[in-house]
This record gives structure tokens, C-alpha cells and sequence, in this order.
């Protein structure tokens, strides 16, 4: 009984409104919280309700009074015995009310819903009704759309109330034995009516009668058993008012099914459909089909076999020879389908999300693939979701289909590699192609004479012009492909629509367009668009699209579909709220720009070169000269070490003074070093220049040790003493110069005339004076190890000249 329920609580939901309800307080799940009454804290706002699956016995008036915009209230599945009249008086808004999986007693006592008058979908199976008498407050329910009601027993005259009444849907749940009296569905007034039968239950002999003969549509759910005897009632009725008749989660044989499709194939109804259909017994023989049948349409979803030995093949036959217009298998693992014995009937053949390969339709023979010919008046053919492959194979599978001009491949792992040529049939206007492996080559194999193409979700990188020859070609799909740029049209002279949706677009050239005359609907939304000069002529014409004539181009989803990816600084901003200088995308405008300040800024700088007349690099290289020739002039030069006085020459600026006196001279002086240091403040000889004793300084040192810092870089005397310093090092090899880094120092810090001390920087290796005190020791061991030297005897006092 209660799956029975479930699936028919199941539809409610489905034919139920489309209720907006994605906010909290709108849309409220109270379900399987073990409630005994309605709670009281609901918000004012709720529109959607759900209680099922709680512990609720009965509701009162005054449950629901401060809920006056609910929409949508569900409390199946509860314990409800009773439900006070006055209970939706402060509901008057209330469009759909599930009461399935209780335990009320009576149907014709349910005065509750006379506050009810807006119902639209009402369900009230699997309750605990003897009878399927409906009372009067039925009559009240002039807007409703979809019942479902469960009883024992149905008489004539239980449905007199709701005579009034146009149903879309009246669901009957048939619960236990059921005892019908023919003629009691003769008050109801719907479009379909929908049987539910419980496990191994068999369908009423009236029942099924009257449903033959008053509904336009008939469902038959839940049924196991009991096919004979209704495809002899079939057969025997002269007058059938049914012309829709689905049969839903059945479980039937072989013989069963086809013998019951071909008794309403010599029946007046029009349509047939079945789903989630379990097929046992399956043949192996040819199944006889009838010829001729006023049936239009038959279909299948979510068929399924039970048997493991069987003919394909002569299930694949009776299908297609099936007499009908429209044949649909959907969502059903079939692997082939096979070629009409003769010349077809069919119009429209949708095989959906199946398991379909390239042989489909074909037949082998002596080793040689036989295309079919019997399908020459199809027009329709749908072919999504299935495990097609060859682009150009399935081509052959369709040449003979000479009336086909609607086809859908979309969804499969077609691919096509255009050696080969395509030999589709020339009446084929819509052809899409979605959610392939398709590439630019695939417009190769595209029938000339296609008006509508969708490559939505394929690996288009570029739209070759010279293979394009679609001139009817009115509307193009390519969203979500690999394109760089937009089309150009030529070969596409009627092309009205291009959909180029989330492609690899970062500047579309707007120029392009001018070969699409007829083009009047453009999408290029949602691209990573780079906001750039490339940009700006194609943001006007977004911005002008507003404003566009007759003949201008649609850009659809602007502004909100289209936003910038780079800059950084103007990243998701949408296209018609940024702005792009016209100086920054005119070269000669730019070159002005910048051009001119430029001349004006050299000449000041020239000007008072001239005035102050002290070019830096001049004076320095006099004043190292003249030091020079004095140094040469009074002394010899010595080999090796002798004359070397110093194991290091100290460079620092006067900032860094604290340092070198407080921390370098003493580790390298003290005990644990022991060496002999030169420093301006005690080895300058008074009276010499400053550039003569730097020079005598660095003579008398084996190395030169500079402090660098900010400051440093700052000092022009330190400038000096590293200029000669590094002309020394020329003579006494690279390892003359030592660099200790006293802090951090960028490159962008050290002036332009620093441009030895960046070039020794980014060739040598230098030492870094470490803040933390853990490191220092390691960093004065290597200070020592790179100074040491033995050098000869000298005295440590003052410089001679």
C-alpha cells in the first residue's frame, strides 16, 4: 500500500506549482522532527510549508493564523484523525494541500475545505476512507486542478459534488479490495484520469471500462498482472472516448506487451506510452506486428529486460515496424536498432539517452555494411545522449533518409577528421550538434542546406571561410567552444543570429561584422575579455545598442554578461562601466604626449649642467689621476704581499659609524680575530687629501671590506673609496673586495652612479649582517676566514707617505 502512496505523493510534487521559494523564510522544512501539533514559530512570510513525517493527530483553528501568504502545505505521512472546519480560515491564499498517509475516517466530512477555494492540487490517499463518497464542500473547490483520492468502495453517485468541477487530473489510489460500481466515474469531469493499483492487485473489469470510455487520457500504474484480460476488453469495445493510454512501472512478458500493443493498434486511441517497463520472457523468434493502425505516437522510457537469452534483434524489429508517425524509446539500454522491413511510416524517431553505436540502422552482409532504405519519410530524428562516434559514418547511416530535415545529434563523442566527405541527404535544415568533439573541420561535413546549426559545447577554434559554403545558414550556435575572435561571414550571407557565449574571446574585432549583413542578434557574453585599447571600438557598439536603428545588431545580455578579466584593477567590472583614454590607443597622440615633456625635461637638466659646469665623472676621474701619479711617484710598487700593511681596508658611512666601532673592529681586531685593520678615523695621515689616503689606504690593504647601507649609498666619499677600490681590485684579482649587506638594500635604492656596486652585487657573493644572535657568531667566522691572510710584519700605527 504505502509504495503505492509514495509514487502517487511523488506526482502531486511534480504537477504541483512552481512555487519561488529559495529564501528561508519562505520556504519552510519542518519534516521528521517528531512534532505532535503545528509549531507556533513559523514566520509570517512562509509560503511553502512541509510537516510531513511528524507525529500530528489533529489540527485546530488557529494553527495557521499568522501564515496568511502560505501557498504550499504538506503534512503527509503524519498520525491526522481529525481536522477542525475553521483550521484554514486564515489561509486564503493556500493553492496546494497534501493530506496522503493519514488516518481520516470520512469523505464526506471534510469541511475544512470550505475556507479552501483557491486549492488547486488537493491529495488525500492513503487515509483510512471506507467509501469514495464526496461530500458537499467538494463542490467549493471550483479551481482545483489535480485530486488524488483512495477508498475501498466506489459507488455511483460518490463524485455527484464535484460535477462542476474541470479536473486536469483525478488520481484513484485502489487500495485493498476494491468493489465498483460501473458508471460511478460518470460525474467526474477531467482530462486524464490516473489508476493506481497495489502489488499483484488486477484492474477492475467496469472500472477499466468506464476509464475507456470518459477520459480523454488514461494511466494504468503499478500493474503486474492481468494484461489478457484487459487487451480482450480492448478488443471488444466498439467506442473508445480514450486517445492518450500510458502504462507506468509495470512488470509484464514478452507475449503480454506485444500482444496488448497490437490490440491498441487496431484500437481508435492515438497515443501510447509506457515507462519503467520490466520485460521477462523475451523471444527469440520473429513477433508478427500489425500493418495498419490509427495510432500516432508510441513511447517507451526506462524499458528494462529480465531475461538473459534472447533475440536482440527481433525486439529491435518490432519496434520499428510499429505503424505509427512518432516512435520514441528513451532512457533505455539498446545498444542497435534495426532497418524497417519495408517502407516506413515514420515521421519522428527519438531514441534519447540510449546506448546507440555508428552501425545504427545497418545491417551486415557478406562482410559489407547495408544501409537502410526504408526510412525515406522521416523527418524528425533525435539521436541525444548516445555512444555515436564517426561524424562521417553517420552520414551513410542517413543518405537514403530523403524527407529527414530535423536532426539532433547532440550529447554523443561524434568527432570527424575531414578526409573523408560527408554524403548527408539535402533536405536536413536544423542539424545540432552540441556536446560533441567536433572541430573546426566539422563545417566540412555540414549539409549545404542547413538553416540552423548548434555546435554549443564542441572544440571550434576558428570558423574556416574557405570550406563554408551554408548560404542558407540563418542562425549559428558556437557557445562554448575555442574561439579567439568572431567570424567572419563570409559563405554565411543570410546569417541572422550568432551565439558566441563563453568562448576564449579577449578583444572581438568589431570590423568583422561588417561582412554579416543580415546579422541582427550577436551574444559574445560571458569571455574573458581584456579591457584594452583592442576593446574599446567593440564597447562602443554595446554602448550604442541601446540606441541602435531597424538594421543595427542586438547584443544580447549586455551590460550584465560581459565584464573584464584584466586589468586586476578593473577585474569583473561590466563593460560599460569602465572607461579606456582615446590618448592611450592613438600612437601619435601618445608619442606627443610623452615626447614633449620629455625635450622639455632634457633640456632643463642640460641647462644646468651647463650652468653649475661640475660633471660628476669628470672630477672624479682627475682627482683619481693625480692620486695615482703622486702614489707612483713616491713609492715602488711591491710584489706578493710586500708592502701590504693591512689585512682589510674599511669603508663605511659615518651613519654606520656605531656599528664598525662597536661590532666590526672588535671581532676582527679583538683575540678571536687578531687582525690589522684600516679605518679613516685612525690611519688618514693629516695633511694629505682625502683622496690620496683612500688611495694609500687601499694600497697598504690586502682587501677592501665596505659597510653597505642606505647611507652608504648616499656618501659621495664612499662613492670614492669604492670606485678606486674596484680599479685596484683590477690588479689584485676579484677577491680584493669584500661586501658586507649591514641591511637590506633593493637594486631600485642604489643610485645610478653606483653601477659597479650593482654589477659586483649581482656577480659576488656578499655577506648579510644577521639580527638574530644565533647567526652572528657563523657570520663573523666568515668575515675572518674571507680577511685572513699572513702578511709580514708591519707596524699598526700610522700611514707614511
Amino acid at each position: 500500500m504505502r509504495p503505492v502512496c509514495a509514487a502517487i505523493w511523488a506526482a502531486a510534487i511534480l504537477v504541483g506549482l512552481q512555487l519561488s521559494a529559495s529564501s528561508s523564510e519562505t520556504n519552510v522544512n519542518r519534516s521528521s522532527q517528531n512534532l505532535s501539533s503545528v509549531p507556533r514559530d513559523l514566520p509570517e512570510t512562509v509560503e511553502v510549508l512541509d510537516l510531513s513525517c511528524n507525529h500530528i493527530q489533529q489540527l485546530h483553528q488557529g494553527d495557521f493564523n499568522n501564515t496568511i501568504h502560505l501557498k504550499s502545505l504538506n503534512i503527509s505521512w503524519n498520525s491526522l484523525e481529525e481536522i477542525d472546519p475553521d483550521t484554514f480560515l486564515d489561509t486564503p491564499l493556500l493553492q496546494d494541500l497534501d493530506l496522503s498517509h493519514n488516518r481520516l475516517k470520512n469523505l464526506s466530512g471534510q469541511w475544512y475545505l470550505l475556507h479552501t477555494k483557491n486549492l488547486r492540487v488537493l491529495n488525500l490517499t492513503c487515509n483510512d476512507f471506507l467509501t469514495m463518497t464526496l461530500g458537499s464542500e467538494f463542490s467549493s473547490l471550483v479551481k482545483l486542478e489535480w485530486l488524488a483520492l483512495g477508498a475501498k468502495d466506489i459507488h455511483l453517485g460518490d463524485f455527484r459534488n464535484i460535477a462542476e468541477v474541470k479536473l486536469l487530473t483525478l488520481t484513484l489510489s485502489l487500495e485493498g479490495q476494491l468493489v465498483y460500481e460501473a458508471g460511478s466515474l460518470k460525474d467526474v469531469q477531467a482530462q486524464r484520469l490516473q489508476i493506481a493499483l497495489t502489488r499483484n492487485q488486477i484492474l477492475d473489469h467496469d472500472l477499466f471500462g468506464d476509464a475507456l470510455s470518459l477520459f480523454v487520457e488514461v494511466e494504468l500504474m503499478n500493474v503486474t498482472g492481468g494484461f489478457s484480460s484487459q487487451s480482450k476488453q480492448l478488443s471488444e469495445r466498439a467506442e473508445i472516448h480514450t486517445s492518450y493510454l500510458h502504462l507506468t512501472n509495470i512488470t509484464i512478458s514478452w507475449s503480454d506487451l506485444t500482444n496488448y500493443v497490437n490490440v491498441v493498434l487496431g484500437t481508435s486511441i492515438s497515443h501510447m506510452g509506457a515507462s519503467d517497463v520490466a520485460m521477462h520472457t523475451l523471444p527469440f523468434e520473429d513477433t508478427p506486428v500489425a500493418k495498419t493502425s490509427k495510432m500516432k505516437s508510441f513511447t517507451a522510457r526506462r524499458a528494462r529486460v529480465m531475461s538473459f537469452f534472447f533475440s536482440q534483434e527481433v525486439v529491435y524489429d518490432f519496434f520499428i515496424n510499429l505503424p505509427v508517425e512518432s516512435l520514441a524509446i528513451l532512457e533505455t539500454s539498446i545498444i542497435h536498432m534495426t532497418c524497417p522491413e519495408s517502407q516506413s511510416q515514420l515521421l519522428q524517431l527519438d531514441f534519447s539517452l540510449c546506448a546507440l553505436s555508428d552501425s545504427i540502422f545497418s545491417s551486415v552482409k557478406n562482410k559489407q555494411f547495408i544501409e537502410c532504405e526504408n526510412l525515406a519519410n522521416l523527418k524528425k530524428l533525435t539521436l541525444v545522449g548516445n555512444n555515436l562516434k564517426n561524424f562521417q559514418v553517420l552520414s551513410k547511416r542517413m543518405q537514403h533518409m530523403t524527407s529527414l530535415q530535423h536532426l539532433d545529434l547532440g550529447f554523443n563523442q561524434l568527432v570527424y577528421d575531414g578526409v573523408e566527405k560527408c554524403v548527408w541527404p539535402a533536405n536536413i535544415t536544423n542539424m545540432s550538434l552540441s556536446s560533441n568533439r567536433l572541430t573546426d573541420s566539422v563545417f566540412k561535413c555540414v549539409p549545404n542546406g542547413t538553416e540552423t546549426l548548434d555546435l554549443q559545447n564542441n572544440q571550434v577554434s576558428v570558423v574556416p571561410a574557405s570550406v563554408m559554403h551554408l548560404e542558407n545558414l540563418s542562425s549559428l550556435n558556437l557557445n562554448a567552444n575555442r574561439l579567439r575572435d568572431l567570424p567572419v561571414c563570409k559563405g554565411l550571407p543570410i546569417l541572422n543570429v550568432l551565439l558566441l557565449k563563453s568562448n576564449s574571446i579577449h578583444a572581438p574585432s568589431v570590423n568583422k561584422l561588417e561582412s554579416c549583413p543580415k546579422l541582427k542578434t550577436l551574444d559574445v557574453s560571458h569571455n574573458p575579455f581584456t579591457c584594452t585599447c583592442a576593446l574599446r571600438s567593440f564597447i562602443s557598439l554595446g554602448m550604442t545598442e541601446k540606441k541602435r536603428s531597424d538594421i543595427g545588431i542586438e547584443l544580447l545580455s549586455w551590460p550584465s554578461g560581459y565584464y573584464c578579466i584584466y586589468p586586476e584593477t578593473i577585474r569583473d567590472s561590466t563593460l560599460n562601466n569602465i572607461w579606456i583614454p582615446v590618448v592611450s590607443c592613438n600612437v601619435g597622440l601618445l608619442a606627443a604626449t610623452i615626447l614633449c615633456p620629455a625635450v622639455f625635461l632634457i633640456l632643463v637638466v642640460l641647462t644646468l649642467c651647463h650652468r653649475l659646469d661640475i660633471p660628476w665623472y669628470m672630477g672624479m676621474i682627475w682627482q683619481w689621476t693625480r692620486a695615482k701619479h703622486r702614489a707612483r711617484r713616491r713609492q715602488l710598487r711591491p710584489e706578493d704581499l710586500v708592502g701590504v700593511e693591512f689585512h682589510a681596508f674599511v669603508s663605511y658611512s659615518q651613519h654606520d659609524a656605531d656599528w664598525v666601532h662597536n661590532s666590526l673592529l672588535p671581532n676582527l681586531e679583538g683575540p678571536s680575530g687578531r687582525l690589522r685593520i684600516c679605518h679613516h678615523e685612525k690611519h688618514f695621515v693629516p695633511g694629505k687629501t682625502i683622496i690620496e689616503n683612500i688611495m694609500s689606504c687601499v694600497e697598504k690593504s690586502r682587501r677592501s671590506v665596505f659597510v653597505l647601507s642606505a647611507h652608504f649609498v648616499k656618501s659621495d666619499w664612499c662613492h670614492y673609496e669604492l670606485y678606486f677600490a674596484s680599479h685596484h681590485r683590477l690588479g689584485h684579482g676579484p677577491d680584493s673586495i669584500v661586501l658586507v649587506l649591514l641591511e637590506p638594500l633593493p637594486q631600485y635604492l642604489i643610485p645610478s652612479k653606483y653601477y659597479q656596486l650593482k654589477s659586483m652585487m649581482g656577480r659576488h657573493t656578499y655577506l648579510e649582517w644577521p639580527q638574530d644572535r644565533a647567526k652572528q657568531r657563523l657570520f663573523w667566522a666568515n668575515l675572518r676566514a674571507a680577511l685572513q691572510v699572513d702578511l709580514p710584519n708591519a707596524p699598526v700605527t700610522e700611514l707614511e707617505d
